[in-house]
């Protein structure tokens, strides 16, 4: 719900001590005028952008909805500027009734330029909430920054896709979990995919399938090889195969993995008809004849099962696409939680590095 009671504040050549008393004279004056106006304590999030991308990324926080950080500190950068500037707002959904509360998100804006590289723990340290995590966001790269920032965090936001080769995007991700939680988009992007797999052998009766798979197919956007490696290393880790490098062939990428009592012949395989980044569809086959295909469709995800000669069947899992403000808003609240899945999906994908 966009918001319909905010204060802003803004400054020029100011200081992070000013502004961080000017959001408290800004949340005071919200609960001055209106009791019922409460500041949310439960987020802060550092967001690192390229300047003339700061309209964009803004585009894209809103999209969050309810999921919104409670205080949101942008430092928007640019090269050429010399001097610190600030804007801040303090906003709600709603204007409180009596008896009601409404939370008061914030937003800091700080612009920076390339001498205050130096000094961001400095400059974002009086902003952040104490006592309350912080998340760390860098949609346009600039590693060495989040790295400077690291300090300040304890959960890291990136998107394995943005990385231009499969390799730097897992490298660099187990590298940031050496020192803190971090949410990758590309994995929370396979959420539907992963639910769906396990789905399948969830019932009792098909359980025993699971250690008959002898084939898995993944098809996938021409850049977004990482996604793929990362659904292959989450089914390796949680039913303990042991891989091995996969190679290059025809385009596609292949290996094996071993499991008691069998191999699994494994098949990456980029779709050059896929628009939208990510996973395109998967099939899945045991040495018992069971065949399951997941395919992106209008509306979901497409299934296809066959089970034997005469049982075949066909179906649309509704809804199974959040889209990218649903997959970034569940990004910011999976840094108040902990997946223990992702660190050993990663390490498998790393281990099937061609």
């Amino acid at each position: 719900m966009p918001a319909v009671s905010d204060a802003v504040w803004s400054a020029q050549g100011t200081t992070p001590d000013a502004i961080e008393a000017a959001l408290r004279e800004l949340l005071k004056e919200r609960h001055t005028e209106n009791g019922g106006y409460v500041a949310a304590r439960v987020l802060n999030m550092v967001t690192f952008v390229d300047s003339q991308w700061s309209g964009e990324i803004a585009n894209r926080l809103r999209g969050v909805g309810r999921y919104h950080a409670s205080r949101t500190i942008v430092l928007s950068y640019d090269p050429a500027r010399e001097r610190l500037d600030a804007h801040a707002s303090v906003a709600a959904a709603g204007d409180p009734q009596p008896g009601e509360l409404a939370l008061l998100r914030e937003t800091v804006v700080v612009e920076i330029g390339e001498h205050h590289l130096d000094d961001l723990v400095t400059i974002v340290d009086p902003l952040v909430v104490s006592d309350m995590p912080t998340l760390l966001w860098s949609p346009h790269g600039h590693p060495e920054e989040v790295d400077a920032l690291l300090e300040l965090a304890q959960a890291v936001l990136l998107d394995s896709i943005d990385e231009p080769e499969c390799r730097e995007a897992l490298a660099r991700a187990e590298t940031l979990t050496r020192s803190a939680y971090v949410v990758d988009l590309a994995w929370l992007r396979s959420m539907p995919w992963r639910e769906r797999i396990a789905g399948t052998f969830d019932p009792p009766g098909m359980r025993p399938e699971l250690a008959k798979l002898a084939a898995l197919t993944v098809r996938h956007h021409p850049d977004s090889t990482v996604a793929g490696m990362l659904l292959l290393g989450w089914l390796a880790s949680r039913l303990g195969w042991q891989v091995s490098p996969m190679v290059g062939h025809e385009g596609a990428l292949e290996g094996n993995a071993h499991a008691d009592p069998q191999n699994i012949a494994l098949r990456l395989e980029p779709d050059p008809k896929q628009e939208v980044r990510g996973l395109q569809g998967l099939t899945l086959r045991t040495a018992s004849g069971l065949q399951l295909s997941l395919d992106r469709a209008p509306g979901g995800l497409r299934a296809h099962r066959i089970r034997a000669k005469d049982d075949e069947h066909e179906w649309t899992i509704l809804g199974a696409s959040r889209g990218e403000s649903g997959v970034l808003g569940e990004g910011i609240r999976q840094a108040l939680l902990r997946d223990p899945t992702y660190a050993p999906a990663l390490r498998a994908a790393k281990a099937m590095l061609p």
